[in-house]
């Protein structure tokens, strides 16, 4: 890559170039500490760092390339390094996804990409559409909260949607073996901060909006949060919405501004072009509900509640965009279950439900408790905690809502990081001593799902939530491994 690919691909977003010695970039990079001889380095201002800090690092590590965005540094150090490369962009980065689209060979462009915005079902949404397209011979890529999968690799991410830089690089290599298609959770702090700026969409889907992820280091308010939401589909071909979604109107404005065609589904809206209806629930040693998609057929599912019919709907509205047919639809949603999304754990001498979902937060703690209300059971058990280094109110609210809805709440440890496990129980009690749940106190997590597992009868449904697809518990500074569903086999296995 050179400075005129540079130039060329920045355009508009470039204010002005300084030429240094070196004309030719072998590497690119937005951290200081992978810079090497020869990398361009891009200063990115995250919430705890600006990355115009650390040009001084880059260039002693070699780095021949500077973009950067605020004109009195780019001055100083032009100044201060005039065999450096500068150059200064609007916007870093968006200057960032560009240079790195182009700097990967574009791969997104042979890719049909996919993606998926909304404050719940992302991931459940994901994984359904790629079971149902895989089935109908489609090699499927996804890019989400659970990490990065395809063919037959996996890598784990710390964001939803990855930095621009990571995204296409995953493209390229996703292209190299073999993927066509690629679904990918796009979430508004990604939208926010331009991390798929100059990507185009084949299909733009939108799920649901709540407040959530407002508050420092996030998102101001909830209009905020809703607008970046809709960037998305500034930058789609077409677009599948939930017709039952709230603010569904600022959506199909921004549709409708951008002459985009939008498919439409629901479970309340009869008019909609995928309607969900007599939705049935039904408990055995997991939790399955069963509808019937208007003009079509039934659908069976292995996920509880009204949310996975939703989310059902909306990957049977893209697979079948994509090409597929009722039948893959059909038989692909009546097998699968996502990793620690409501995910069932069954053993043979386990007579009861067991359940392991991703819920830490109040928003979707009480949209769980609603799904399981639906069957009826005779005692929900819920084994709960909260992260360490996060939020005070989201304990509270927790609290509140298990105390509300659970029968038996077993508060226990979940992620402390760097605090101690019993002060964030005593901020979880403020919230349960809100109400007259009845709760036990049990800091180890492995003793707390025992304890039960141990008490739990037959009709019981026992919810293990917080976790989901983390094989770990993060304490200190330190991730030890750490598996949920080993734990509820060992204590069966242990039984006689």
């Amino acid at each position: 890559m050179t400075t005129a690919d540079i130039k060329k691909v920045l355009g508009e977003e470039l204010f002005d170039i300084r030429r240094g010695k070196c004309d030719y970039f072998d590497s690119l990079c937005y951290d200081s500490r992978k810079a090497t001889k020869g990398s361009v380095f891009v200063c990115l201002k995250g919430a705890l760092a600006d990355g115009h800090a650390y040009i001084d690092k880059a260039v002693a590590s070699g780095a021949c390339a500077i973009v950067a965005s605020d004109r009195e540094i780019y001055e100083n150090k032009c100044k201060e390094y005039p065999d450096v490369t500068f150059l200064l962009a609007k916007d870093t980065r968006k200057a960032l996804a560009l240079i790195s689209a182009e700097f990967f060979g574009n791969p997104a462009k042979d890719l049909f990409v996919i993606g998926i915005t909304g404050t719940k079902g992302k991931t459940s949404t994901t994984f359904m559409t790629k079971e149902i397209l895989a089935n109908h011979g489609i090699s499927v890529g996804i890019i989400g909260t659970t990490g990065i999968y395809y063919s037959d690799k996996y890598e784990y991410i710390d964001n939803s949607t990855p930095e621009s830089y990571e995204l296409h690089r995953i493209f390229a290599d996703m292209v190299k073996s073999g993927v066509t298609h690629v679904l990918m959770e796009v979430s508004s702090q990604a939208l926010m901060m331009h991390r798929t700026y100059g990507i185009t969409f084949d299909i733009a889907v939108f799920t649901n909006i709540s407040p959530d992820h407002i508050g420092e280091n996030e998102h101001a308010n909830f209009e905020e949060y809703l607008a970046c939401k809709g960037i998305l589909f500034t930058q789609a071909r077409s677009a599948i919405i939930n017709a039952d979604a709230d603010r569904i109107d600022f959506i199909k404005k921004i549709i409708d501004e951008n002459g985009i065609c939008a498919t439409t589904y629901s479970t309340h809206h009869q008019d909609a072009d995928l309607f969900g209806e007599n939705i049935t629930f039904e408990i055995t040693d997991c939790l399955s509900t069963s509808f019937d998609l208007r003009g079509y057929g039934r659908i069976h599912l292995l996920t509880p509640g009204e949310f996975s019919v939703s989310n059902a709907l909306c990957s049977a509205a893209i697979a079948m965009k994509v090409g597929a047919c009722f039948e893959d639809v059909k038989d692909s949603l009546a097998k699968i279950h996502v990793f620690g999304r409501v995910e069932p754990v069954k053993h043979e001498k386990c007579d009861f439900a067991v359940i392991i979902d991703y819920a830490h937060n109040a928003l979707s703690l009480e949209s769980l408790f609603g799904s399981v209300k639906n069957y009826n059971p005779a005692r929900i058990l819920t084994v709960f905690g909260c992260g360490g280094n996060r939020s005070k109110l989201r304990r509270y609210d927790m609290g509140e809502i298990s105390g509300k809805y659970s029968d038996l709440s077993i508060i226990t440890s979940d992620n402390p990081r760097t605090e101690k496990v019993e002060d964030i129980i005593d901020d979880i009690l403020v919230g349960m001593h809100r109400t007259d749940g009845k709760y036990e106190i049990i800091p180890d997590r492995r003793d707390a799902i025992h304890r039960a597992l141990s008490v739990a009868k037959k009709g019981d449904i026992v919810m293990i939530v917080g976790k989901g697809n983390q094989l770990y518990e993060e304490i200190g500074h330190e991730k030890i491994p750490f598996d949920e569903r080993k734990v509820v086999k060992e204590y069966f296995d242990a039984l006689y």
